[in-house]
Parts: structure tokens; sequence; C-alpha cells
């Protein structure tokens, strides 16, 4: 179970008890269930706080409502166990998922994967000539993020700040992808920061550290091809930071198109990459080694890990670099 499947689990089970009276009707089904990653000292993987949500509506505590909603779980599928903490926050334990199950999974879905079963292509953009940048850039990117979760474009988000004056020409100044990235890297209600350090090649600019990441990825590739091996995905011990990671990409896809915040998926590339450039060291076979299983495992990771870098740009609006 991903992350994202969790979070329409938990609907469908709210859903569930509200049809079978568990739950009265006035306390309504939420469209989407908040799921985060537990902070450390939590309990579990996951954890929400849709029984505060529903606890007023309902005219129960939400640690009455949590117990109901977790009753309806308990024979889900694919988690383990679920556990009520503090006032009501339900806290899950998922099944143990495999790297190699997840690296399946991206390397069939390619640059969609995260996306819903019902995800739809945006159609083409078409501007008046005197749309700024930033505009531009946020709506292609959240019009993008929706049709990724089979969501149709909610309108502009609002509030999105332009381009300071002071900034000028960004595109001439930074290129049309490191003028994007900068524009997408914070909430749209805030300002833009643009400066030298978007032209940065060096590991103090997260730009430059997520399309070298990406570059990376394929490199390990082609490099391997020449040692004559191809990857095939397996369990990878020691990746399983970098495997966490990209098992995450769903939910933050889902919570990136409920938000129309880009800016989430901005700060999940830049982990993405920095995991990868961590665990790339390890991928290839070193001097006389042969390459192994083990070799092959860790090189379907970093696959799956540029496949995913790739489609996280590509919803941005941004082109993923196969060499820097």
């Amino acid at each position: 179970m991903t992350p994202a499947d969790l979070s329409r689990t938990v609907v469908r089970a709210v859903r569930c008890a509200v049809e079978d009276g568990e739950l009265p009707a006035k306390a309504g089904v939420p469209e989407r269930v908040v799921v985060e990653r537990t902070r450390p000292g939590g309990v579990g993987d996951y954890a929400s706080p849709v029984a505060f949500q529903l606890a007023k509506a309902a005219g129960r505590s939400p640690s009455e409502v949590a117990r109901v909603i977790a009753g309806g779980l308990a024979a889900e599928p694919g988690i383990e166990r679920v556990e009520i903490t503090g006032a009501g926050f339900l806290n899950f334990t998922l099944a143990p998922r495999g790297a190699a199950g997840l690296v399946r999974e991206v390397l069939l879905r390619g640059p969609r994967y995260g996306y819903t079963d019902d995800a739809v292509e945006a159609e083409p953009f078409c501007w008046a000539p005197t749309a700024g940048l930033r505009q531009r850039a946020v709506h292609e990117a959240v019009v993008r993020i929706l049709r990724s979760q089979g969501r149709e474009d909610g309108g502009d988000p609002p509030g999105v700040a332009p381009v300071a004056r002071r900034d000028g020409d960004v595109v001439a100044a930074y290129g049309r992808d490191a003028a994007t990235w900068a524009a997408l890297a914070v909430p749209a209600r805030e300002t833009p920061q643009f400066g030298a350090g978007l032209l940065v090649q060096d590991e103090s600019s997260e730009f430059f550290r997520v399309c070298y990441a990406h570059a990376r990825s394929r490199a390990l590739v082609r490099n391997a091809a020449r040692l004559g091996f191809r990857s095939e995905p397996g369990e990878v011990p020691d990746g399983a930071g970098l495997a966490r990671v990209l098992g995450d990409y769903p939910l933050v896809l889902e919570a990136a198109a409920h938000r129309q915040a880009p800016e989430q998926i901005v700060r999940f590339l830049v982990r993405a990459a920095d995991e990868l450039l961590d665990f790339q060291h390890c991928v290839l076979p070193k001097g006389d080694e042969k390459p192994s299983a083990a070799h092959r495992a860790r090189l379907a990771l970093a696959e799956a890990a540029g496949t995913v870098l790739a489609g996280g740009l590509a919803l941005l609006g941004i082109d993923a670099p196969d060499c820097l």
C-alpha cells in the first residue's frame, strides 16, 4: 500500500462508518484525508489528524471518532496496525513493502508514477502576451499537478506574487528552467528569489543538485551497459533511505494537488536528489569486482530515482538533463 492509497483507504473507512451509522451523517465524508510521515518519536509509519477534522460536526470527541475509523481499518490489506495516540491521532504501520516491488512499479509507470488511474494530460497552454512569468509558471504547474491526480483545473491559484521589478528579465539572466525553478520554489503568495546562486554548478545550489542527480542516474545506466549489465529490481538494504523517499512521492503529488502548491514538489525533488547523490557511489562495481545481483538491484533503484526526478521536473515544466 502506498501513502496515497492509505489516504484513500481512510476516506473509504469514513464513508463506510457514515453509511453504517457508526458516525452521524452530519459528520460528512472528506474529499481527502491528510496523511503524513510520523514525526520523530511518534508511532508507526504514518499519522493522520482526520478524527479532529470530523469530531465537531459529528458531535463526538476526536478519540471516539478515531476509534470508529480504526475499527473500520483493522482488516484492511496492507495495513499492519492502527493505533490511536494523544487526543485522537490515528497512527498507521503499513505491511512491509520491499524495494523490489516499489522499483518495479516506478519503472513500469515511468514518469507517470504517482499519477492516479484517472489522470489526464494537461491541455496545451495558451496565454496572452501580457501574462507574467510567475503567473504562467505557477498556473501551468498547478494544472499539470491537478490533472496528474485526475482533477480538473481549479482556476488561477489566488495571490500569485509577480517577479520583482528589480530582478528584470529573469529568463534572459538565468535561463528558462532555472527561472521556472525559482518561480516555483516558494508558495505562490510569496515573492520568488533570484540570484547568482541559480547559475552555480555545485552542491550549494538546490536546482543544480536536482538536475545533476538526474544526470547521474542516466550516467550510471550508461556506464553499467558498458560494463555489460543492466538493472534488475531487487532488495537494496543500503538504499532504504532512497526507497523510502521514492515511496512517498504519490502522497506528495496528492498533497500538492490538494493545496495547489508546486513548491511541495520542489522540496521533494531536493530530498530525492540528495538521497540519490549519497547512494550513487555504491551502484557500480569497483576495481576488479564483477557485476552482481546487488549491483543490478542498486542500479534499478538509482534508475527509478532518476525516473521520479524526471517526472517531478516535468510537472514543474522543467527539462531533466541527461548529462551536465
